[in-house]
């Protein structure tokens, strides 16, 4: 037996998320009530990769946990925008990089349990530097640094955010995969 719902009422519902209660059948006959988050944009993070295989992260001040992480540049594509069009405006935004090359590389639900979060990860190569453009939500802080020291951050909890993670340690499988180790 799969799940059925019964009934559905929205708790919250802003420009970003929507929070619903759901009256549910559990797929063992159960019934309960089940929150989730449905998302209004879809995730989109960049890895960005120059010819000497360094990238940029940005750490900023992230308000759910009350402390600053480094994460690689990400952002929000709305439902009515591709969402490789968001990702080239992200890194521009927030490393003032642009890419000539670009590869759609991963999608995850960084927390399906409770949430329809989609995230896509793209590689951006050919870079070019430029200026930055932070909202008005952002104070962050731009680090370039060999795409190998990003991975050990992931490995080593430096780097929490799920979607960098992931993409970091696709990367690393990859690389390895590609060199024979």
């Amino acid at each position: 037996m799969s799940w059925k719902k019964l009934s559905s009422r929205i708790v919250y519902d802003n420009d970003w998320i929507r929070v619903l209660e759901d009256e549910v059948i559990n797929p063992g006959g159960g019934h309960n009530q089940y929150g989730h988050v449905q998302f209004k944009n879809i995730a989109v993070a960049i890895l960005p990769l120059d010819d000497n295989d360094c990238t940029w992260l940005v750490g900023q001040d992230r308000y759910t946990l009350g402390e600053f992480f480094w994460e690689l540049p990400m952002g929000g594509a709305p439902l009515d925008e591709a969402p490789l069009a968001a990702a080239k405006r992200e890194l521009k935004e927030e490393t003032g990089l642009t890419a000539s090359r670009w590869t759609e590389v991963l999608r995850l639900h960084p927390s399906n349990s409770v949430t329809n979060e989609l995230g896509i990860v793209y590689e951006a190569r050919g870079l070019v530097a430029g200026t930055t453009a932070f909202d008005e939500s952002e104070d962050l802080t731009i680090r370039k640094l060999p795409v190998g020291e990003a991975i050990a951050m992931a490995l080593d909890g430096r780097i929490t955010d799920a979607i960098s993670v992931a993409a970091l340690l696709y990367f690393a499988t990859r690389r390895a995969n590609d060199t024979g180790g």
